[in-house]
């Protein structure tokens, strides 16, 4: 099993579009494969986009807050965790 680290937690989620905001607490780049996990969510995905007010950004560093899209509802407060 591989080792995974926390890198943010989902503070909204826009439910029409898709998007999720996290709130980052360490580096998170387009190509990095995500796990969200919480309570009621567990989704695996990769970072093929990510905004920071609407600007298109390669990675975000902790104290950034982004926008992603996801495959499938997440939860505020999920944590999102990568492959370390």
């Amino acid at each position: 099993m591989e080792e995974l680290r926390e890198v943010g937690r989902v503070s909204h989620f826009f439910t029409r579009i898709n998007v999720a905001i996290i709130e980052v607490t360490d580096t998170i780049s387009v190509g990095d494969r995500i796990f969200i996990k919480g309570p009621t969510t567990d989704l695996e995905q990769n970072v093929d986009s990510m905004e920071i007010e609407h600007a298109k950004v390669q990675h975000a560093e902790a104290g950034q807050s982004i926008g992603m899209k996801v495959d499938a509802r997440v939860r505020e407060r999920d944590v999102v965790y990568k492959t370390a």
